[in-house]
C-alpha cells in the first residue's frame, strides 16, 4: 500500500479511537506530507471538520502554487463540501481509499479536470462498513441525512 494512503488510514483509526468517524486524509506536496487530519466533527462539535478539511486546516495557509502541485489522499470518497475545497484550491489529484460505502462528488471533480484515483482498499471499506453498522445515526448525521 502507498505510504500516503497508509498515513490517511492511520488518521482514520485515530479519529475512531477518539470516538469520532473513521475518515482520514493527508495533503502531499512534492512527496512530503504537509497536512494531515481526520474527521473531528464529534470531537470538536464542528459541523464542517471532515477529514479533508482537517488536513487542509493543519497544512496551514499555502501559496496557490503549492495546492496546484499537491495530491490529497482521503480514505473515503469526498463529499460535496470537501470536493468544493479541493476545487477551490485547485488540487489536481485526489486518491480515494474507497467509494463503496459512500460515493461522493467524484464525477464533479473529474468534470473540473481533477484526477480521481480510487483504490477501493479492503481496509478502508471494512473500517467504514463496521462504523456504519455500529453507529448508523452518527454516520447519517455526518453525510447530512
Amino acid at each position: 500500500m502507498d505510504k500516503f494512503m497508509q498515513a490517511a488510514i492511520d488518521e482514520a483509526k485515530l479519529g475512531l479511537a477518539e470516538g469520532g468517524i473513521p475518515i482520514g486524509s493527508v495533503l502531499v506536496h512534492k512527496g512530503r506530507i504537509i497536512g494531515r487530519g481526520h474527521n473531528r466533527r464529534v470531537q470538536s462539535g464542528s459541523p464542517t471538520l471532515h477529514g479533508e478539511m482537517d488536513a487542509l486546516e493543519n497544512a496551514g495557509r499555502q501559496a496557490a502554487s503549492v495546492y496546484k502541485e499537491s495530491i490529497i489522499y482521503t480514505t473515503l470518497s469526498p463529499c460535496s463540501m470537501c470536493s468544493g475545497a479541493i476545487m477551490l484550491y485547485g488540487i489536481p489529484h485526489v486518491v480515494v481509499g474507497e467509494n463503496i460505502t459512500f460515493l461522493g462528488e467524484e464525477a464533479l471533480l473529474q468534470s473540473r479536470g481533477i484526477k480521481v484515483q480510487v483504490e477501493n482498499s479492503a481496509e478502508c471499506i471494512e473500517l467504514m462498513k463496521q462504523f456504519i453498522s455500529d453507529k448508523p445515526e452518527l454516520w447519517n448525521e455526518d453525510i447530512g441525512e
